[in-house]
């Protein structure tokens, strides 16, 4: 009788201490760490196939001034990784042409200064202006057209879908597209210089005209010179005749 008693206090304070010694170690478990600060280029590197790309946010120093901008900026980033058969698509010198500032603008029109989800992509406003607007002046921007996340991207010579999400972690989202982002601006003809206007060409002819007839009234003058010259040679010989005519009659 008495086992038969035991048991059960046994039991119980058994399952006291159990319940104690897990809420014990529940307390003392350190939290589990914050997320460390996003690696921007860290993320392209882990993909291993925008060597490209990272080249030219190296050179440009982009890489480096979003990954910095990373920790303080409230809007976030959101970049289009083009891959290297992207590059490699191009046609031949294309990116060897560029000078260094359209270098720069090409890297900034792969970033769009806000985080964008992909579903948030379906319902901007388009134009999209990327990093590269104002640059010289002008807006670079995007357009986004598609439904259920399949989104495509165009610059208005370039359109390409966005396959792959490589990261949408706020304050950063990177995708990856399969051609490189042209801007149409790169290719945009530069305004013809502007033809004189009528009244310059009235103007300029009126001139040639006033020099012509001034040359040409050169010689007319020097001709009515002569003339008088001859009349009046002529009238003293008139003159001296009627003179000894005079002196002889």
């Amino acid at each position: 009788m008495a086992s038969a008693t035991v048991s059960p206090i046994l039991l119980t304070l058994s399952a006291l201490f159990l319940l104690f010694t897990s809420t014990a170690l529940a307390q003392t478990a350190p939290a589990p760490a914050p997320p460390g600060p996003l690696n921007f280029t860290g993320i392209l590197e882990k993909n291993g196939q925008y060597t490209y790309f990272l080249r030219l946010l190296a050179e440009s120093q982009v890489g480096s001034q979003i990954q910095n901008q990373l920790n303080s900026t409230t809007e976030g980033f959101t970049v289009f990784a083009p891959t290297d058969n992207a590059f490699n698509n191009l046609k031949s010198g294309t990116i060897n042409s560029l000078d260094e500032q359209k270098k720069v603008q090409l890297v900034l029109y792969h970033v769009l200064p806000k985080y964008y989800s992909l579903n948030d992509l379906q319902f901007v406003s388009n134009p999209v202006r990327t990093q590269a607007t104002g640059q010289d002046g002008r807006v670079y921007g995007l357009n986004f057209t598609g439904q259920n996340n399949q989104i495509n991207v165009s610059t208005g010579v370039v359109e390409t879908q966005i396959n792959n999400a490589l990261t949408q972690q706020k304050p950063l989202a990177i995708y990856q597209v399969d051609k490189v982002l042209l801007p149409a601006e790169f290719f945009e003809a530069k305004s013809p210089a502007e033809a004189p206007s009528p009244a310059t060409k009235k103007s300029s002819s009126g001139s040639n005209s006033n020099s012509t007839a001034s040359t040409a009234d050169e010689p007319a003058s020097a001709d009515n010179s002569g003339s008088s010259g001859r009349n009046m040679g002529l009238g003293l010989v008139v003159g001296l005749a009627l003179a000894c005519m005079g002196a002889l009659s």
